[in-house]
């Protein structure tokens, strides 16, 4: 049993079909499907049911996911605490980043750290909440900016807290207003993200606390696509402040919520208990360092 048989068999796992696992591994399909192959026969037991275009995991193949994990992440946290001992002269940070405000907020942190630590490599993923928070369970992410978590099985340091913007079409009847409620909107066509996106849940529960379930006009995890179907009126899509504020466009307008409950606070996750590498140390010192206001 090797380690990259391991990683192929849970990557297969998470990302639902061997295709998906491929794309994350930057190799063929094929080599996946030899890799879990392999790691099956050096088992003695079937993984992986499929039924039809579905994955199922076996009684053993549940096994092997949950430990194999766990030899990945002690492995990984190995490798950080030796590269530990060259006091940053070399090492790796895998940092997670949300889809939204990539650009706006995190653009001149990402320079900075590889300024003041140029021998530290940066593996990045970009996702929504749910998928960072699942790629930081399983040890493939140290670091993840996302929603501020509940779930206790996660340690977090705050990074921002913007209130949320509505971008409506220039010719919307509320497009003149200098601030709206939610409510006023229930009869427009809202945009929405993927559904790995936690902002989805907050916004949809808020308005079906005011009795409403939204119209969906369609999904997107990119914003500038977002604000394109805005200007093109197919309806509104609330947006962090500053994210909203760099899509303003001819055709766009944004306006503000009243009242500004509904809430996009980003914190960087880690897991309870793990061993936080220097590199991952020393992007948290800068994120204290560099609050999102003063970027």
């Amino acid at each position: 049993m090797e380690f990259k048989q391991l990683r192929s068999f849970i990557e297969v796992v998470h990302r639902g079909g061997f295709t998906q696992a491929a794309q994350t591994l930057h190799i063929s399909q094929s080599a996946v499907s030899k890799q879990v192959a392999q790691l099956e026969q050096a088992l003695g037991q079937p993984l992986l049911e499929r039924q039809g275009s579905q994955l199922h995991l076996t009684a053993a193949g549940r096994i092997v996911l949950a430990r194999g994990e766990a030899l990945l992440r002690q492995r990984q946290e190995l490798q950080n605490e030796l590269d530990d001992l060259s006091q940053m002269a070399r090492g790796e940070l895998r940092l997670g980043l949300p889809l939204l405000g990539s650009d706006a907020l995190f653009a001149g942190l990402f320079a900075e750290y590889r300024r003041r630590h140029p021998n530290i490599s940066i593996q990045l993923i970009e996702g929504g909440s749910r998928t960072v928070e699942q790629a930081v369970s399983s040890g493939e992410l140290e670091l993840g900016g996302c929603i501020t978590p509940t779930d206790p099985a996660f340690k977090y340091q705050p990074f921002c807290d913007e209130p949320l913007d509505a971008l409506l079409p220039q010719a919307h009847a509320l497009a003149k207003e200098l601030q709206i409620e939610l409510l006023q909107l229930a009869d427009t066509p809202f945009l929405l993200y993927q559904r790995s996106f936690v902002l989805n849940d907050r916004l949809l529960g808020a308005c079906q606390q005011l009795g409403f379930t939204p119209k969906e006009g369609g999904r997107s995890g990119q914003a500038d696509f977002l604000a394109a179907l805005v200007a093109a009126g197919q309806g509104v899509v609330l947006l962090p402040r500053v994210v909203a504020r760099a899509l303003e466009r001819p055709g766009v307008v944004r306006v503000p919520l009243h009242p500004p409950d509904l809430r996009w606070d980003i914190a960087f996750i880690w897991r309870r208990g793990a061993y936080l590498s220097k590199a991952a140390q020393a992007w948290l010192q800068l994120v204290r360092e560099r609050p999102a206001s003063g970027l």
